[in-house]
């Protein structure tokens, strides 16, 4: 297993402003990802630093979010993100304030389960 990202289904942008844009990325979290190698053996999950890593990546990528990571805020794990579960994450890049806003969910049985969320510090 060598896999580092999830297999993106679709991603929606918007430009709010000259400050704001934001980005809908719906993933499919193929179960041939390497951070699943040995988080948990027996239940694998996603890690939370993966979670992270991906919000900056995308938001880089889709938002044109600054590089250098200054800290983060609000950061809450609230329910695991499996092996072969499709996600959406949700990504807002507030330029003057420099932060990374994201947040990963997913649907099921009818009802949206949320993933994790918080604020990324990005700046020059």
């Amino acid at each position: 297993m060598t896999k580092r990202k999830p297999t993106i289904i679709s991603t929606e942008i918007s430009t709010l402003d000259d400050n704001q844009s934001s980005v809908i990325i719906t993933m499919h979290v193929d179960d041939d990802i390497l951070d699943f190698s040995g988080h948990f053996f027996d239940h694998p999950l996603l890690p939370g630093v993966t979670q992270v890593d991906w919000a900056i990546y995308y938001g880089q990528q889709y938002l044109q979010a600054q590089s250098n990571f200054k800290g983060m805020e609000v950061l809450k794990f609230q329910e695991p993100i499996l092996p072969n579960t499709q996600v959406e994450l949700e990504l807002k890049w507030v330029k003057d304030k420099e932060k990374l806003y994201f947040s990963f969910s997913s649907i099921h049985g009818g009802g949206v389960s949320k993933h994790s969320s918080g604020r990324i510090l990005l700046g020059q």
